[in-house]
């Protein structure tokens, strides 16, 4: 354990790219080396997720998180002194035997997120080692495609599109290099678009344009024509999170201007895969209608990738049940969703072990930190969601990314279409 022991536990308040606090941890080892993490925070969240620890007090719209950094300068940092940085399946237990709540709500999932990380990233300091390659040894040499979210609507734009996000993904490019060039491309080609129609550019939380389209198809149809502005219209396809959860009302789904059932609403989502090259649905239901669920799984799901978000919030147990109900194929992975890095590889593997295909995902209020572009590697993962090539905390993943491919070389592996389930080419 020479030099791999915790020394210091060190966490402060930091702002998030939506101007929130949020947590930030350094942890250094008794060799020197030091690790830092910053965890991010969602606007869409699913009731099932861990709890973020927030203030609550009048200081930051009571979004404040110096509770968090308490707990973490304190208990916490008290429980880990002296433990060996490179157990992070031992660490994390303690963290969550510390907590004692299944939700992470009594030190919050804030404070003990941030260390989990700061700890992986200092052991692989201590390793001299990448992070992908401390997490995924020799093997992690996948890059993922990326999932672009270029129009933003929902809770992350106020405008008048109210499915979430629309998401251009670059499945023919050749490297994940020439994938981002393309997503690039077709991203300011969009913009020239929605110029000319005198639509707004400015862009929503994540990166992408917030116009006020008059429908979900015109948001579609707005992306797949910049894909062939720009000379990428057979090498581009899309993916949609709807957050279905967020429409949901008293039996319904309510979106622009319609109301429609559960059933009416499978019966939709099977009309736009018909007619458009969607390679992806994200929460295309609410996260609690696991029968209506297996219904869109039975009659998409050899079609598309359907993927839980809110339906399995990253956590085990309701992963096992969409696997034992035949629900989705996919599953959304969001670190602060669970709290731990080893819960959050355990959902992973468990998907994989299982036939769900992963993909790795940032949130809506983000920071610089890179480590979801790590982990996807690191995991195989296949498939990632940061955002718009657009805003630097976005960028800051993508960026990663590029160094890594470059870092592997020859070695380095680009899934393309085949990151999805019978991809249209």
């Amino acid at each position: 354990m020479s030099g791999s022991a915790i020394e210091q536990v060190h966490a402060r308040q930091i702002l998030d790219s939506r101007g929130n606090p949020t947590v930030e941890v350094d942890v250094r080892l008794d060799g020197g080396v030091v690790g830092r993490a910053a965890v991010p925070s969602g606007a869409s969240t699913g009731v099932h997720e861990a709890v973020e620890l927030r203030d609550g007090a009048d200081e930051w719209g009571g979004k404040g998180v110096t509770r968090a950094v308490a707990n973490v300068n304190g208990e916490i940092a008290a429980a880990v002194r002296g433990l060996d940085a490179t157990g992070q399946e031992a660490i994390d237990h303690v963290l969550i035997d510390l907590d004692g709540t299944p939700n992470k709500g009594r030190l919050g999932a804030n404070a003990i997120l941030a260390v989990s990380l700061a700890t992986a990233r200092a052991a692989a300091a201590h390793a001299g080692a990448p992070l992908y390659r401390w997490l995924g040894g020799d093997d992690a040499r996948t890059l993922p495609v990326p999932m672009l979210n270029v129009i933003n609507g929902g809770v992350h734009a106020q405008n008048s599109i109210d499915l979430q996000e629309f998401m251009l993904v670059p499945v023919g490019g050749n490297s994940f290099a020439d994938a981002l060039r393309i997503g690039a491309e077709c991203f300011h080609a969009l913009k020239a678009l929605l110029h000319e129609r005198g639509l707004a550019t400015a862009v929503g939380d994540e990166g992408g344009f917030a116009p006020d389209l008059g429908s979900s198809e015109d948001a579609i149809e707005a992306v797949l024509e910049a894909g062939r502005r720009a000379g990428h219209a057979d090498r581009v396809a899309i993916a949609l999170d709807p957050a279905a959860t967020e429409i949901w009302r008293d039996g319904a789904y309510r979106f622009e201007g319609v109301e429609k059932s559960p059933e009416e609403m499978v019966a939709y989502w099977a009309g736009l895969v018909a007619r458009f090259p969607i390679v992806s649905l994200e929460d295309p239901l609410a996260e609690d209608e696991w029968s209506s669920w297996n219904q869109l799984t039975v009659r998409l799901g050899d079609r598309v990738q359907l993927v839980g978000d809110d339906l399995f919030v990253t956590n085990p147990e309701r992963l096992r049940r969409g696997i034992d109900e035949r629900v989705a194929n996919a599953i959304l992975i969001k670190v602060n969703q669970i709290g731990t890095l080893t819960e959050t590889l355990e959902a992973i593997r468990l998907a994989q072990r299982s036939g769900y295909r992963v993909v790795i995902s940032h949130r809506s209020g983000e920071t610089e930190d890179t480590t979801i572009a790590d982990l996807a590697v690191a995991t195989t993962a296949g498939q990632i969601k940061t955002g718009a090539p657009s805003r630097s905390e976005r960028v800051a993943k993508y960026n990663q990314l590029l160094r890594i491919e470059e870092e592997l070389g020859d070695r380095a592996e680009f899934p393309g279409w085949d990151a999805f389930p019978r991809a249209r080419r």
